[in-house]
C-alpha cells in the first residue's frame, strides 16, 4: 500500500494555464507531508483534491532559475 501523501498549499502564487476541464497549471508555495515549504509547479484540479506529477524548488533554486530565465533571448526560439 502506498504512503498517503499530505499537502498545504500555503499560498497560489499563480496561473500559467487552464486546461478546458478546469485543471489550472500553477505555481503555489506548498508543504509536503509536513515539511518545509516549497515553490511547486504542477496542474491542480478546481478544488486541489488531485494533482498531477510536478515539480518542487527550493527558494535557491527559484532564485537560480529566475537568472537563468531572465538571460534567455526567447525570440531565438
Amino acid at each position: 500500500m502506498a504512503a498517503k501523501i499530505t499537502y498545504t498549499i500555503q499560498e497560489e502564487l499563480g496561473d500559467l494555464s487552464e486546461a478546458s476541464n478546469g485543471w489550472k497549471k500553477q505555481l503555489t508555495y506548498t508543504s509536503w507531508n509536513n515539511r518545509g515549504e516549497k515553490f511547486d509547479l504542477r496542474s491542480w484540479n478546481p478544488d486541489h483534491t488531485a494533482m498531477t506529477k510536478g515539480l518542487t524548488l527550493t527558494k535557491e533554486e527559484i532564485l537560480k532559475l529566475k537568472d537563468i530565465l531572465n538571460n534567455i533571448d526567447f525570440d531565438k526560439y
